[in-house]
């Protein structure tokens, strides 16, 4: 098998089709299908089967197309360490940083320091979903990303744990008139939550689960700063880990409480793939993103 194979086979799976990827590699279909036959061939397997929806890999389709990505991109990192051999570091690196986390708060720290130590690396940061981010560092498309979860092994991927942080309530200022409460407390607040495949709304949804109580949710929402100014217009409370509930509440006319019983801790980790390598510029970055949720972690409340 060559590269050029590997590389359409790789393209063919992202898109789905056959015809898409014919279109995005200037391929003429018939000579993309030959290809993949050929492909076949050589590994003496089905690689794809056809669906309603398009193509999709078989069991040996899904083993070629992990090793293939990790194959192309050895050679794209090889190619681009030999061209920057002797330099400063230079590349793309992307981060993803889900949002409601500890690290959606370093994402301007996180830019200043890489910028002020390696300005020829051109970082993208990508704030969304727990669930999108893992799908991206997965394909190879995201470099790494800082999200809540990854306490059972997921096909693809490794998880550093950064730190576990409690939760905690924030709410419009008066609403509640004790620091410490429980979620029975909160059985007649309304709370306003991320959606219900974002990670920290499992943690939180469990919990409720436990005392056999179902949360009292009238809006679901993502956006940090949303999320302050509805707080602050006193349309409900939230549940948050507490780095990122204390900017909240800074930033609204609101109150913070700890949640005690029962208490709530999350896991906060680094997820990277665990079969593509992670070139030189991603691990400076992955450095500077781990030295900074430390100082962060550590920082007085």
């Amino acid at each position: 098998m060559n590269l050029r194979r590997l590389k359409y086979f790789v393209k063919i799976v992202d898109l789905e089709s056959l015809t898409l990827a014919s279109d995005v590699l200037h391929v003429a279909q018939p000579a993309l299908s030959q290809q993949l036959a050929t492909l076949e061939g050589e590994c003496k397997q089905k690689l794809l089967v056809r669906t309603q929806k398009g193509v999709e890999p078989t069991e040996a389709g899904r083993v070629l197309y992990r090793h293939a990505q990790a194959i192309l991109r050895h050679v794209e990192q090889a190619r681009a360490d030999v061209q920057n051999a002797g330099r400063s570091l230079v590349g793309q690196v992307s981060v993803g940083l889900a949002p409601g986390t500890a690290a959606s708060t370093l994402a301007l720290r996180l830019l200043q320091v890489v910028q002020g130590r390696h300005p020829q690396i051109v970082l993208h940061i990508n704030e969304n979903l727990g669930t999108t981010l893992f799908d991206a560092v997965r394909k190879g498309t995201m470099d790494m990303a800082v999200l809540y979860g990854g306490e059972g092994p997921a096909q693809g991927l490794s998880f550093d744990l950064l730190t576990k942080e409690a939760l905690c309530v924030v709410a419009p200022a008066g609403s509640l008139r004790k620091d410490e409460i429980s979620l029975q407390d909160l059985g007649d607040v309304d709370l306003l939550l991320p959606c219900s495949g974002n990670q920290l709304r499992r943690y939180v949804d469990r919990a409720f689960a436990t005392v056999r109580m179902a949360p009292r949710v009238v809006a679901e929402m993502e956006s940090s700063s949303t999320l302050s100014a509805a707080i602050g217009s006193r349309v409900g409370a939230t549940i948050l880990p507490a780095s990122v509930a204390r900017a909240v509440a800074a930033t609204a006319n609101a109150e913070l409480h700890q949640l005690i019983s029962p208490v709530i801790e999350v896991p906060l980790v680094l997820c990277a793939s665990d079969h593509l390598p992670m070139s030189e510029p991603a691990q400076v970055v992955r450095g500077i993103l781990l030295e900074l949720v430390g100082e962060d972690m550590s920082s007085p409340a």
